[in-house]
């Protein structure tokens, strides 16, 4: 390939790239200030060394195969930018992760609020039929227990029940009677073998 075609053949390129020594030299120079816009772009540290690696490792590959534009003087203004990105990158990832883990720990709270709090305001003799009606509830199509709930504990009407899901009172009507039936087929299901003692 002609030498002046391609951008390793530049003398800065072939210097720093070839000579581990002139690296280190530029490396020692520069490094720290990198590494301190690193630290003021993340939350750690940690991160930031991290950061900083992989906008130096990115760097290094675009010089190797001859994608990097510039000389040596784009470098600085390219691995700032790198860092920046990376930096945005890493904040976006933990703050995804964040909130599925404060999901999750909500999902766990509330499964444990629904064991200590029943849906059924009842006596002891009735914790059976309350924990087969509990968990066939949870079990039905959501648009099913949805409807039944709203009906019962709601004491709202069809109209409004319809209203308020965005579906005519008539399919409101069937789906809480699709609801109670599949609600009554597990209590008889229950019955017949031996689960519940009603």
């Amino acid at each position: 390939m002609n030498e002046s075609t391609d951008p390793l053949q530049t003398t800065e390129a072939m210097d720093l790239t070839k000579s581990s020594s002139a690296w280190r030299a530029w490396l020692d120079e520069h490094a720290p200030k990198l590494l301190l816009f690193a630290r003021s772009q993340t939350r750690s540290s940690e991160d930031a060394e991290d950061i900083f690696q992989d906008a130096l490792i990115k760097l290094i590959e675009k010089i190797r195969e001859g994608e990097f534009i510039g000389g040596q003087e784009a470098w600085m203004p390219y691995l700032y930018t790198s860092i920046r990105r990376l930096a945005i990158d890493v904040g976006r990832r933990d703050d995804r992760r964040r909130r599925r883990e404060d999901y999750s720990s909500e999902e766990v709270a509330e499964e444990q609020r629904d064991q200590s709090d029943p849906w059924f305001d009842s006596g002891a003799s009735d914790d059976e039929t309350r924990v087969f009606l509990e968990g066939g509830l949870k079990e039905l199509p959501p648009k099913f227990s949805e409807v039944v709930v709203m009906k019962i504990w709601g004491d709202l009407t069809f109209a409004e029940i319809g209203e308020s899901l965005g579906i005519s009172q008539n399919t409101a009507a069937s789906r809480y009677r699709y609801g109670l039936d599949a609600l009554r087929k597990k209590l008889s299901t229950a019955r017949r073998k031996g689960d519940l003692s009603i």
